[in-house]
This record gives structure tokens, sequence and C-alpha cells, in this order.
């Protein structure tokens, strides 16, 4: 039987990240994707230039639209927005009860805007992170979370993935792909435990939607039966070869979307 997976994310007209770039991932990898859409953007490779959020209410009525009718094997959250967003996602959630909830914490854009209030912060400590399977900050975000200042290197990484587990969260996955050097690691905090996952950093402007696609990848991992490392690891694989192919799309003059489809012939 087919697998199903709902992401809960912003809409990206560019197609490079939010709700378009976790379909394309979920096709890729073979699960079926179906979306609940909190936000409408305009935005391409260059930027954003606006928001226009989706009534709490309509977006708690497309997810129980979702699970009233197919059996969703994993859910992928994104942009949420506001504090009362965030309460509809959360009660909808809890009322469905997904078995794997993958959370990427969308709360600084690539150009350093904050996309969360402090009073959304807060709601989705309490009431989203409880809910989470796993959690994927980058640094900024983990910052954010952790009021501190963004770490330079590596070596404060496993600290600040416990930390931010210890707000409430099953697991922790810190990404490390703002750092720099020749390699890209990102740590799993988890049952008490450190895992590393390490991948070679290439060389591209093409790296819109790298969050979203790395967490729509590990969900759909999920869905298929895969255990929690594993999933990870396999994600991290195809989010690899998605950048390093993103140049053949030579799409946008900024910051261009990664290649969902490279392992497509």
């Amino acid at each position: 039987m087919t697998k199903i997976a709902m992401t809960i994310a912003g809409s990206d007209p560019s197609a490079g990240a939010g709700i378009q770039a976790d379909l394309k991932t979920f096709s890729a990898l073979n699960v079926y994707g179906t979306t609940a859409i909190t936000a409408l953007t305009a935005q391409n490779t260059q930027g954003i230039a606006g928001i226009e959020p989706v009534k709490p209410e309509f977006v708690r009525a497309q997810i129980n639209a979702i699970f009233d009718d197919m059996p969703v094997d994993a859910v992928k959250i994104g942009m949420l927005g506001s504090p009362e967003t965030i309460a509809a996602v959360a009660s909808a959630l809890k009322i469905h009860k997904p078995a794997y909830v993958v959370v990427d914490p969308v709360m600084v854009s690539s150009s350093g805007r904050r996309l969360l209030s402090p009073q959304a912060i807060k709601a989705m400590v309490a009431d989203i992170f409880p809910l989470a399977s796993l959690l994927t900050p980058n640094l900024d975000e983990a910052a954010v979370l952790l009021n501190q200042p963004v770490l330079q290197d590596q070596s404060g990484m496993e600290n600040c993935a416990a930390k931010i587990a210890r707000m409430g969260v099953a697991g922790v996955l810190l990404k490390g792909g703002h750092l720099k050097g020749q390699k890209s690691t990102d740590v799993l905090y988890t049952d008490e435990q450190f895992t590393h996952f390490s991948a070679d950093r290439i060389d591209t402007k093409n790296t819109h939607g790298t969050g979203c696609t790395l967490s729509a990848a590990i969900a759909a991992y999920l869905a298929q039966g895969h255990g929690l490392s594993h999933a990870i690891a396999k994600a991290n694989t195809y989010t690899t070869g998605a950048i390093k192919a993103s140049d053949e799309l030579n799409t946008g003059a900024g910051a261009g979307p990664l290649n969902h489809f490279w392992e497509k012939p």
C-alpha cells in the first residue's frame, strides 16, 4: 500500500521551498503527499515580498479533511506563523495522533528575516514541541530558541541539541549547514544519545528550500517504516544529491531550488 505523508506549511510560488518543495520530495521518494496550507507567500529565489496567512480555522479544516479520509503515516510541519495557527494545528494533531511528526521550526528566513513573533515561539514550544517526533532547527533557529548567540563551530552543537530537547521534544536534529568547512555535520540527540551525520559541503548558491527538503525526506522515510537514525541518514543522502544536481536547473537569479528529482531517469 502506498504510504501517505502530510505537509503543514506555507506555499512558495517559486516552488523551491514550503509546500511545493515538500510535495516534490514526497513524490521523489515514492510517498503520496497531502497538504494543509498555512500561508500564501509572494517570493522568488531572491527573497520574500509578502506573506498572507490562512485563517487558523481553515488550516484546521484542511488537516481534518485529510485525516478523515486518508491514513496519514507521517506529518511534516513547516511555517505556521501565528499563535492562533499553531494552536489550531496542535489541536487537530492531538485528535488524529499521527505516528510521526517532523517539525522544521521555520523561524528565520535565509535573508535573516524573523518569521515568528516571540508569542508564536512560546506557542510552538508549548503546543507543538510535545507532539514532535523530531525537531530540525538550524543554528539560527537554535539560537532563537535558547536565547543565545549563534554557534560558530561544531564544538557546542551536542550541548545545544540536548538543551533544546529538554524543552519537551522527543528528538532534535541540529543542522550545521551554516557553518564553514569541507563537511556539513548535523547532530541528532534522542534517548540521551548523540549521532552525527556528515556530508560533503557543496559549492553552490542553489540552497533554497534545503531545510524543507530534508525534513520532508525524513518524514517520507519514517512513513515508509525506517527507524529514525536510518531515516535521517537516507534523507541526508537524498538532500545532498539534490543540492549537487541543483546547478542543472539554472532557475532564478538568486538562491535557486534544489533538483528534487535528481535520482529519476
